[in-house]
């Protein structure tokens, strides 16, 4: 089973192509568990929020394994929400570092245009380079492989699949 993570700062087409890769592959998508919270419980996330946001990623991510698939597509993990707790709170607590790991990360640059939508936060350049550096630091921290997706979005639909391809030889 491979697993691949959509991972980057917001709204740079992460949502939209995992939708779209996992109905082509047929292969389960865990949703961003982080948004639904935001979309029904708040958006003035605590550090208790994200730790229970990462908790039920996992969660999930665990339940869409079983069975073995040979491809999971993850809409963002424990790792995602480790870089918006050093972006909201300045640190990031060990445990969000701890969970398993995808075998691939897609960080997805933001470098296509900022759409607001109500439960994203940092969308003026300065901060969407920040968070991007952000998220990479986090996966440089705790030593995963990943591929930068970048360019308009026909240009990270190839090259998610491409990258996608090369895991299965």
């Amino acid at each position: 089973m491979i697993r691949v993570c959509f991972h980057g700062a917001e709204s740079t087409g992460k949502s939209v192509l995992a939708r779209k890769l996992s109905g082509e592959f047929v292969c389960p998508l865990v949703p961003e568990f982080g948004r639904i919270y935001a979309e029904n419980v708040t958006t003035d996330f605590t550090m208790p929020d994200l730790l229970e946001i990462a908790s039920e990623q996992d969660r999930l991510m665990r339940i869409s394994c079983e069975g073995n698939p040979r491809l999971v597509l993850l809409d963002t993990d424990p790792l995602m929400t480790a870089a918006w707790a050093q972006m909201m709170f300045g640190e990031i607590p060990g445990e969000l570092l701890e969970y398993d790991k995808a075998e691939l990360y897609l960080l997805f640059s933001p470098d296509v245009p900022w759409v607001a939508d109500g439960t994203r936060f940092f969308g003026t350049p300065e901060l969407r380079a920040q968070f991007a550096a952000t998220a990479e630091a986090v996966l440089r921290q705790v030593g995963v492989v990943y591929e930068t997706v970048s360019g308009d979005f026909a240009d990270r639909e190839r090259q998610a699949r491409a990258a996608i391809a090369r895991m299965f030889g």
